[in-house]
């Protein structure tokens, strides 16, 4: 049985209301993403800052030092504990981190927006990353997942600025987390899924609003996702990868068109009946 740690629930405000002026000159007030930053320390050694709204910081830092294979379970975290009064994570490890100067010693700042970086070894294993040759989605679970998230209230709506990731099972929505970086979305949801003592039925789906690139790819894999689903485009990186770990990318997502970039037999093209079903919204509390 998973040993899951403490953590503390230390969600900030997502907006502040700011005046501006519009076109015509006239002053109003509008909400703006509340970017701040979070300095992570794991065992009191300083790590990373990371950029975040700070929806759900604990789930941010936990997936990320998954990601970032810094660790290999939550079974390794004793606590995470958010202080936004001084913008700081700490994480308590149960036995230490194994290497951890050399394992963070090369860091990459990517492309993401928010600034994202990972540590040089990103793409060491990639080869022993097994995604089910079963996984897969129909053509008309595409189009429900996608009117899901057309649907879905959000800071974006709101207050713009932010990009969206999502997690479905089949085309049931488990969990929707915004933030400056897609990179930072994504971590968020690892560390959520980590925490879930039973998996929901049907295929894992993964989708962003952000491009797909290697970065994205690559952790998408990592959590076991075969098919990942963005209303923006792929780079050429995030292509090679997806070709070789055998992930099905799809882009360009929006209404009733698409591109599939890659793997396309894990897509079935299904008779669509002229109103695209709606998805299920089912969310899961963290166990």
């Amino acid at each position: 049985m998973s040993l899951l740690p403490q953590l503390t629930q230390a969600r900030a405000p997502l907006t502040r209301d700011v005046e501006v002026m519009n076109e015509q000159g006239v002053r109003e007030t509008i909400a703006i993403p509340a970017e701040r930053d979070l300095t992570v320390y794991v065992d009191k050694r300083e790590l990373v800052t990371l950029m975040t709204l700070g929806a759900q910081p604990e789930w941010l830092v936990l997936g990320y030092l998954l990601n970032q294979r810094l660790i290999a379970s939550v079974d390794e975290i004793e606590s995470i504990t958010v202080d936004w009064d001084v913008n700081a994570a700490s994480v308590k490890t149960r036995h230490g981190i194994d290497r951890i100067e050399e394992r963070t010693s090369k860091r990459v700042v990517t492309t993401g927006c928010g600034q994202g970086s990972v540590f040089g070894n990103l793409m060491d294993e990639i080869d022993n990353i097994r995604l089910p040759d079963e996984a897969g989605l129909t053509q008309s679970q595409l189009y429900a997942i996608v009117n899901a998230i057309r649907l879905k209230e959000s800071t974006y709506k709101s207050a713009g600025s932010v990009h969206a990731c999502a997690l479905f099972y089949g085309q049931d929505l488990q969990l929707f987390v915004e933030d400056v970086g897609r990179h930072n979305a994504v971590d968020t949801i690892a560390g959520w899924m980590a925490l879930q003592s039973h998996a929901p039925t049907g295929e894992k789906i993964f989708y962003t609003t952000g491009r797909l690139t290697s970065e994205m790819v690559i952790k998408s894999a990592q959590m076991g996702v075969a098919v990942v689903v963005s209303r923006s485009g792929i780079t050429q990186m995030g292509l090679d990868v997806a070709l070789r770990v055998g992930l099905c990318a799809i882009g360009r997502a929006t209404n009733q068109r698409f591109l599939c970039y890659a793997n396309p037999q894990r897509l079935v093209l299904d008779a669509v009946p002229p109103a695209a079903p709606v998805a299920r919204e089912r969310i899961a509390p963290a166990s």
